[in-house]
């Protein structure tokens, strides 16, 4: 988001930047000429979505493009059940725009405020362990290459890049649509509930194979554990959805005006953490309801924080979880947000987290006006031994040589950055770093 003097911040304040210049294209030929532009002044530039990645992948130093102007259904073949997007759509827009044709996104994550463009850029997932992240629902795209050109992929031309257009980083081009495999429109019945969290991890397998999407929250100090199990169902199903007093006083009320009021506690009294997450895992969740997919997938989140989460083989997340647990007793740390856990399928996209194995995944946060370096540094350590991956938009200190180990097609998308991008108009201190120069 850019503020009044210029100056553009992520949602988590984790990043900022004033541009030399910000441009609103409204059009692919608009972005066509900002590109042009940029590149005749040897400026880098940058698209950004709705600044919701937590690492600077997005930081533009030279030009800024916001793209909430670039909106909206392009095209639909409702016999294919494929959609194609402009990239500034944001997810939180795509259901009522499928609506009309019986159609849904296959799986979201759990905010959707994103545009579409940057949650697949960034690697943005769901949970469930029979379904991909975002990107892997991307079948074509168009991107503005470095010379001001428009680059197609879909599987009628250069079917080959689809794999790594789909999760680019931004640094092989500027997205300008996305064409999506959809699926026939579906509810979900939802069935939120805590549990001990010693039962949930010795049955963890079970529970992740058995479920359309299964995840679970984790509040450190505390020995239970929230979980999540969503179960898919025909659009045609009975919906229960939550009464809206009832989902006022579970989303807003208790998920966002007491947790604000908790985290800032916690931050002037470590001490009341553990009582506090105690009180938490007891009041959230424990209810069951049915609706449309995208009003269970995604919640509203309005307390800010950092997060930082890392991929692991699927098998790896229990022993993953421990070390996790046993570091935050050992540190004596006062955590007041909880641990998050979600699975997604392997998937082809060159630099998806999951590609070609099945992945678990576990996230950490802590409050934004909290320095997370301590903990998330020590957490990274066990996410590492463990063979994990960073997700792209979250807090990560890797870099090229590191991350070339861990993706099979790291050298192929570089190559095509070389390709595509030879004079790094793209580029930004971020994807210096994950990429090389």
């Amino acid at each position: 988001m850019t503020r009044p003097g210029g100056v553009w911040r992520n949602w988590g304040r984790s990043e900022s930047v004033r541009p030399q210049r910000v441009e609103f294209p409204r059009t692919i030929a608009a972005v066509q000429r900002a590109v042009r532009a940029a590149a005749a002044q040897h400026l880098p530039v940058k698209a950004v979505g709705a600044g919701h990645s937590f690492t600077g992948i997005a930081v533009a130093p030279g030009v800024l493009l916001e793209l909430r102007d670039l909106s909206g259904l392009v095209k639909v073949d409702a016999d294919r059940g494929r959609v194609t997007l402009l990239a500034g759509t944001r997810l939180h827009q795509v259901p009522g725009l499928l609506a009309p044709y019986g159609l849904a996104m296959e799986n979201l994550g759990d905010i959707d405020r994103q545009s579409i463009s940057g949650a697949i850029s960034t690697g943005t997932h769901g949970t469930g362990a029979r379904f991909g992240g975002i990107a892997a629902q991307v079948v074509g795209a168009t991107l503005v290459t470095a010379s001001g050109e428009l680059l197609r992929v879909d599987e009628d031309e250069n079917p080959e890049l689809v794999p790594a257009v789909a999760l680019g980083l931004g640094a092989l081009g500027i997205l300008v649509e996305v064409t999506l495999q959809c699926v026939p429109a579906f509810v979900l019945h939802a069935v939120e509930r805590p549990e001990a969290l010693d039962d949930v991890l010795a049955a963890l397998d079970d529970r992740v194979a058995a479920a359309d999407h299964f995840e679970f929250y984790w509040f450190p100090h505390t020995d239970r554990a929230m979980t999540k199990t969503n179960t898919r169902l025909p659009e045609s199903a009975p919906r229960h959805p939550l009464p809206a007093v009832g989902k006022w006083v579970d989303d807003t009320l208790v998920g966002s005006g007491l947790h604000q009021i908790a985290c800032t506690t916690g931050k002037l009294v470590p001490a009341l953490v553990p009582p506090i997450n105690r009180l938490s895992a007891k009041v959230w969740g424990d209810r069951e309801f049915t609706d449309a997919s995208a009003r269970v997938f995604a919640t509203y989140r309005s307390v800010r924080f950092r997060e930082m989460e890392y991929a692991l083989p699927a098998a790896q997340v229990r022993p993953a979880f421990d070390a996790l647990r046993a570091l935050v007793d050992e540190r004596g740390w006062r955590i007041g947000f909880p641990v998050e856990v979600r699975f997604a399928a392997a998937d082809d996209r060159w630099l998806s987290t999951a590609h070609g194995r099945a992945s678990g995944y576990i996230a950490v946060h802590r409050y934004w006006r909290e320095d997370p370096t301590e903990y998330f540094e020590a957490v990274e350590e066990i996410m590492l031994r463990f063979d994990g991956r960073p997700h792209w938009g979250k807090m990560h200190t890797l870099g090229a040589d590191t991350l070339r180990e861990r993706y099979p097609r790291f050298e192929d998308f570089t190559g095509l950055r070389d390709r595509l991008d030879p004079e790094r108009i793209f580029r930004n201190p971020y994807l210096d770093r994950v990429l090389g120069g």
